[in-house]
């Protein structure tokens, strides 16, 4: 089976699903039977998240130096039609919606006769609807909505975004399959010694309104825990990081929070590494993967009700809080006041929990959905028909 993946940005700067994508093209290409393509476009000297080492994606991602190109999709979208003329494809699983590339996949899989799948990405969520809404209404008119009701399947990542698709009125099947996680090795996870050092609350996602980043500040300065500091990692979006620099000036925070540059690799494993509690005070996520890598870590978590991690409470590893000032204020002063061995037994319980989201069951998932719409098996238990 040949799948063509297509993503319009597989920069790190592009969050969460430059990361997931790479992970789950790099697990179907270790499915028996598969041929797997990822198509992408970026910058000429821009980054790109890198592959697994063992992976066997057929990596295609053209480069190119003119920004107005890129952003109107034009050079994937040449490249998509080469490459499915002399090398056809079963399948087109398309990521994210908003872009161009949108439009681009659909009507290259109509002209081919493919089934187009489409993951929105949490792109559909009710806060990533309201964010630039007038944009995204153009979007809709001129060709997403029509995209989107061509899609054979959508992807979910959770039930919670399988309810914003119904709610936005799509009713084709929704296939729910979370992302995954590279679960850390016990040497990388293994914490630093106790020392008189203060205790972290570690923020590790992009940098853009969506995320709360001002209610956290605001909450940090109500509860002014002792000997803690707020480390605030990740990439500048829409030059966000001002506004938040500002906060943390107004609030005379500058000696417990700091703001770090976005880190990748073995810098992001050491902020995980060195923290005592993870937050991601987010609005909305489809999923927050990164709730996910701080459990792999034994990092206990505060997240939102944008968030999809309602299990935090019942694993008790974690809090699941309304994404308010005042809530996320009541579970910092819980946290903080922690045992430091009152933590870490929560990130053990947590670390256990999130054993289950392994790629290469996430990839078999997958693969049997690609398979249902192909009429080559029957309908996995991860589709949903209402």
């Amino acid at each position: 089976m040949r799948i063509s993946h297509i993503i319009a940005d597989l920069a790190p700067e592009a969050g969460g699903p430059s990361i997931t994508v790479t992970n789950l093209t790099d697990a179907l290409s270790h499915q028996n039977f598969t041929e797997v393509t990822l198509l992408s476009q970026c910058l000429t000297d821009s980054s790109v998240v890198a592959p697994a080492p063992n992976s066997k994606v057929n990596r295609i991602i053209v480069n190119s130096s003119h920004r107005i190109a890129l952003s109107l999709g034009l050079p994937l979208n040449n490249l998509l039609r080469s490459r499915l003329s002399s090398y056809p494809s079963d399948i087109i699983h398309g990521h994210g919606l908003w872009h161009p590339i949108s439009y681009w996949r659909s009507q290259t899989a109509k002209q081919y006769n493919i089934p187009l799948v489409i993951h929105p990405r949490g792109m559909l969520e009710p806060w990533a609807l309201n964010y630039r809404k007038f944009k995204k209404r153009i979007a809709l008119w001129l060709y997403q909505n029509r995209d989107l009701q061509r899609a054979q399947i959508l992807f979910a990542t959770a039930n919670q975004e399988a309810q914003s698709l119904r709610h936005f009125g799509l009713r084709q099947p929704i296939a729910i399959t979370p992302n995954g996680i590279l679960f850390p090795t016990l040497e990388s996870q293994a914490s630093p010694p106790e020392s008189s050092r203060h205790r972290t609350a570690l923020f590790l996602s992009r940098i853009h309104p969506k995320k709360g980043l001002m209610n956290l500040i605001q909450a940090w300065h109500q509860v002014s825990p002792p000997d803690w500091q707020l480390l605030i990692a990740g990439p500048n979006e829409n030059n966000h990081r001002a506004e938040v620099q500002a906060q943390i000036k107004q609030h005379q925070l500058e000696q417990t929070i700091k703001i770090l540059d976005s880190v990748e690799g073995e810098a992001k494993a050491n902020l995980y590494r060195q923290a005592d509690l993870f937050i991601l005070p987010t609005f909305s996520e489809n999923f927050g993967v990164v709730v996910a890598e701080a459990l792999s870590y034994g990092i206990p978590v505060i997240t939102t009700t944008g968030t999809p991690w309602q299990d935090l409470q019942t694993y008790r590893c974690g809090w699941w809080v309304e994404p308010t000032v005042a809530t996320i204020a009541d579970a910092l002063q819980q946290a903080t006041i922690l045992h430091p061995q009152e933590l870490r037994t929560m990130g053990e319980r947590g670390r256990a929990y999130v054993k289950c989201y392994d790629w290469n069951a996430i990839a078999q998932d997958t693969l049997a959905v690609y398979r249902w719409i192909l009429n080559q098996g029957p309908k996995p238990d991860c589709v949903i028909l209402d």
